[in-house]
């Protein structure tokens, strides 16, 4: 197969999970910025992180323009997830988090609890880890709005039961779960809340180190604030 093979492969699945399988309700579309920069900020769940690329499929179908996505590399050493990461300009090899793209009026999306979020257990569910913070300092370097983004769902359709360490040492990961082969029908919900502005920068680094950490910190709260609403919402995680 082609590199395009490949990719078209992985949006046919990604497309027939989305809307046949899970079910994906979305809502609040509408706070994204149509025009100018805007940092999206999700939280990350399910032990394989199918995720992210839920929801940049469905980003692609509801939106006029582009998000470009921060992924692991990890993602890169699957050929047909490499493929599509590539044909859509996904990223993973800039530590600013995509500034210079911010800086030309892009979209770009992040999931700042990283492996951590993917990788907690199932005990833990819809417990966010802590964000780490250099979103933050790349929305107040830019200017960024952050625009907070929760998923519902992925938790159930992968949920992470225990590690296998040798395995996840012999295959170099970070961990390597104990969950179900194929993914489970949860229902899942996407919503997008309106956008957080991002402060002035400072003009000392201690000002900048202090404002960008409360930025972190409120969109936080805002995303778990997010998430739970949305769970409550369910009579079950399975309808």
């Amino acid at each position: 197969m082609t590199e395009e093979d490949w990719s078209d492969a992985v949006d046919s699945v990604l497309g027939r999970l989305a809307e046949g399988y899970f079910r994906v309700e979305v809502s609040g579309i509408e706070h994204i910025p149509a025009t100018g920069p805007a940092l999206l900020v999700s939280n990350h769940s399910g032990a394989w992180g199918l995720d992210g690329l839920v929801l940049h499929k469905l980003l692609r179908q509801r939106l006029p323009r582009p998000v470009h996505f921060y992924l692991s590399p990890l993602f890169h050493r699957v050929p047909a997830l490499a493929a599509y990461a590539r044909r859509y300009d996904a990223f993973s090899d800039d530590p600013t988090l995509g500034h210079d793209r911010l800086a030309r009026g892009a979209l770009v999306g992040v999931f700042p609890e990283g492996t951590d979020g993917v990788g907690k257990n199932f005990s833990q569910r819809y417990r966010l880890r802590p964000f780490s913070p250099g979103f933050a300092a790349t929305a107040v370097l830019t200017g960024a709005p952050v625009v907070p983004v929760s998923i519902v769902g992925a938790e159930e359709t992968y949920p992470k039961f225990g590690d296998i360490k040798a395995l996840a040492r012999r295959f170099d990961l970070p961990y390597f779960p104990v969950t179900p082969l194929l993914p489970l029908p949860a229902k899942w919900l996407i919503r997008v809340g309106e956008p957080i502005p991002a402060p002035a920068a400072p003009a000392t680094f201690a000002r900048r180190a202090a404002v960008t950490r409360r930025l972190c910190d409120e969109v936080w709260f805002t995303v778990q604030g997010m998430v739970d609403r949305d769970r409550r919402r369910r009579t079950t995680p399975f309808w």
